[in-house]
């Protein structure tokens, strides 16, 4: 009777442990305070948006003393669609007018495809993605001479494809490599750089582009991070639009 106790005892003692360990595990944990986030928007101090006769959209913000320009291209969307392997291209232009310095760089910034299920893809670095191309484009060629083995009467067709593409990589790697973003640290004597940035636009999140496609960037700066929130194309309506004075 003692020894039957005993484990009854133990039973419980066993449940209550159990419980109180799943308690532990589901009691909500102190988050990390969150990161300040500075976001475009129309109206805010500090945010301009310029629709420029090169059919350039320009994203413009201030912050303390360091001031962010976006640009798009309108075309961007029908480019990307027509590449081999699929990107996205931004330029981004950093001017500082404080006394101190101001690190930029493109490693921590990232896209998020909104209208595509929020899917988020980081800043491609443009050699690494510049190999990777070449070694598409090479796929490419080596699949289409075995399809011209099979299809001789194709030979022409499937040789211009590829020669279009050898072109466009050409292209692609010069663009890459001579005008992407680097990193830099603005001061007084340095206090401007301006560069591309570019991110995949393809996976299985991301398919054909829909008629109205919304992203938003996202700049990490010290301890805050920027938001670029637009749409390709920009409503007209929604948007107060100007020209460049300068």
């Amino acid at each position: 009777m003692c020894f039957h106790r005993h484990i009854g005892y133990f039973l419980v003692a066993s449940a209550l442990i159990v419980a109180m360990t799943s308690l532990a595990w589901a009691a909500p944990r102190k988050d990390k305070a969150p990161v300040p986030m500075l976001r475009w928007a129309e109206g805010n101090p500090g945010c301009t948006f310029v629709r420029g006769d090169d059919g350039r959209y320009r994203y413009g913000l201030w912050a303390d003393d360091l001031g962010i320009t976006l640009v798009v291209d309108s075309q961007e969307l029908q480019r990307t669609s027509r590449r081999l392997d699929p990107f996205i291209g931004l330029v981004l232009s950093f001017r500082y007018r404080g006394t101190g310095q101001q690190e930029i760089g493109a490693d921590h910034i990232s896209l998020e495809f909104a209208t595509h299920s929020h899917v988020v893809h980081g800043a491609l670095d443009p050699e690494a993605f510049s190999t990777e191309y070449q070694n598409n484009v090479d796929a490419f060629a080596e699949d289409n001479e075995r399809e011209i083995l099979k299809h001789p009467e194709k030979k022409d067709e499937k040789e211009a494809i590829v020669r279009a593409y050898e072109k466009e990589l050409v292209q692609v790697q010069e663009f890459l490599t001579t005008r992407g973003l680097h990193s830099a640290k603005l001061d007084s004597s340095s206090p401007e750089i301006s560069g591309w940035i570019f991110f995949r636009a393809k996976d299985k999140w991301i398919g054909g582009w829909k008629k109205k496609e919304e992203f938003v960037l996202r700049i990490p700066l010290g301890n805050r991070v920027v938001e670029f929130p637009f749409t390709l194309p920009p409503s007209g309506g929604d948007l107060i639009l100007r020209k460049r004075t300068d």
